[in-house]
């Protein structure tokens, strides 16, 4: 099969070109057409698109809305619970704060309270009412003896409160469980409510000449004024057989008052050291019952201290050396034996001779008064002169290194470098005059020359 081929146009003349135009003028035609119909289908496309575009991004507003509507729910529901937690957390710290501020208030107050210049001031109260107590006392006891015994219960209602609430605080109380405060205790209700009981009078002339008067020698109570806490102690251990002595030997007719007295012209000796003896077993009982038993671990661990725990941790005394050298099983009923022995030993006198004999009562008191004045002139000595001796070592020093930095010095010749050593010198040391003490390894009170230098 032949396939014939188109038959070539004529190139010459206007058939030519007539026939290439018609060819350009139909591709330009059909390919315009394939453009225009390519147009259509995208805006179709387009058209599609966009409204399904449109109606997914309405949709995805509409979720997108309700996720905010939610959150913002649920934001306002942990607010709340974020605010309440806050007031809580608010309040909790107010609480705090105000017991910081209570505390530091508390603080303070016991700072002040303990500061030098208070300090200072309650000595000096304590040092008055102390001096004006004993020249109330022995004018009492010449001008008007039967005030004795209500100076003592006035006395005794200001001081052993007072002295209740300081050891309480310092954790010292259970030494108020002691036989003097219990014999102080019997000697008020027998003024005051018993005074016809003549048991009662026997138990408690003989407790307090005995356990009571000798208490200042064996705790070396101390006559110092300025001291609170030692003219309470003092005040307990003296002030009862001093009361008890102008009753029975001073008082004008204390019978009247103390009716007990018309019975007891004299004392049997061994009716009243057995009746002072089951006194004094009454309050032993009790103090080991709920004192050494009872309270046991405090007092081992150390949180609270009684007299028999200070005598044994004092290993100086003769007391703690001796409950020292006794085995811990059996060191409380050898303590308990021994303080027995001790009651009835020192109230021989009083059952012997003081009672009957108003002189040797004076002596008496006398010799144990004197005891507390000799051991306060102790205390001042010892403990004063061994403060001002400190600050005297101290000041020496001071000196010595004052002496030392200056001989260190240059020439003060040159002038500069007198100015330097004039900023760098203490203006302490060069506007005052400091006193010259002589050396020595004790320090010498006469030794002592105030010398004023003048700078040059």
């Amino acid at each position: 099969m032949i396939i014939s081929r188109p038959t070539t146009p004529p190139l010459n003349g206007n058939g030519g070109k007539n026939y290439f135009s018609d060819r350009i003028e139909r591709f330009k035609r059909e390919d315009m057409t394939d453009w225009s119909s390519a147009f259509t289908l995208l805006d179709t496309m387009e058209t599609f698109f966009d409204s399904h575009v449109d109606l997914l991004q309405r949709k995805l507003q509409r979720h997108s809305d309700r996720l905010k509507m939610k959150a913002e729910e649920a934001l306002k529901m942990r607010d709340f619970s974020v605010a309440g937690d806050q007031i809580a957390e608010n309040f909790e710290k107010e609480v705090k704060s105000f017991k910081l501020k209570v505390s530091s208030r508390m603080t303070k107050l016991a700072s002040s309270w303990q500061s030098a210049k208070v300090v200072r001031t309650r000595e000096k109260i304590s040092f008055f009412f102390g001096v004006m107590s004993l020249l109330f006392s022995a004018l009492m006891f010449g001008l008007a003896p039967q005030w004795v015994h209500i100076a003592y219960t006035v006395q005794g209602l200001y001081l052993l409160p007072l002295r209740a609430y300081i050891y309480k605080k310092r954790a010292w109380h259970y030494f108020l469980f002691d036989l003097c405060y219990y014999v102080t205790i019997l000697n008020f209700m027998y003024i005051w409510f018993f005074p016809g009981s003549p048991a009662l009078l026997v138990a408690c002339y003989c407790l307090s000449h005995g356990s009571l008067a000798s208490a200042v020698i064996t705790w070396r109570n101390s006559l110092v004024f300025h001291d609170q806490d030692k003219v309470t102690s003092l005040f307990v251990h003296i002030y009862g057989p001093f009361s008890f002595t102008v009753i029975r030997h001073f008082y004008p007719n204390a019978e009247e008052r103390f009716p007990a007295l018309q019975e007891l012209p004299h004392l049997n000796p061994l009716h009243a050291l057995i009746l002072s003896g089951g006194i004094y077993l009454v309050w032993q009982l009790l103090y080991w019952k709920f004192v050494l038993v009872d309270r046991r671990e405090k007092i081992e661990s150390g949180q609270r201290t009684t007299s028999m725990s200070w005598m044994l941790n004092n290993k100086r005394g003769v007391i703690g050396k001796a409950l020292c050298s006794i085995p811990p099983t059996t060191r409380i009923p050898a303590f308990m034996f021994g303080q027995l022995i001790y009651s009835v030993v020192t109230e021989l006198p009083a059952v012997y001779v003081l009672y009957d004999s108003p002189f040797w009562s004076g002596a008496f008191l006398i010799f144990i008064f004197s005891v507390s004045v000799w051991n306060g002139g102790g205390f001042y000595i010892e403990v004063f002169g061994r403060k001002f001796e400190r600050e005297l070592e101290a000041l020496r020093k001071e000196l010595a290194e004052t002496a030392q930095a200056r001989s260190g010095r240059s020439s003060p010749t040159d002038d500069s470098i007198s100015t330097s050593d004039s900023s760098n010198s203490s203006p302490v040391l060069d506007s005052h005059p400091l006193p010259h003490i002589e050396s020595g390894s004790e320090p010498n009170f006469s030794g002592i020359q105030m010398k004023t230098k003048k700078e040059q």
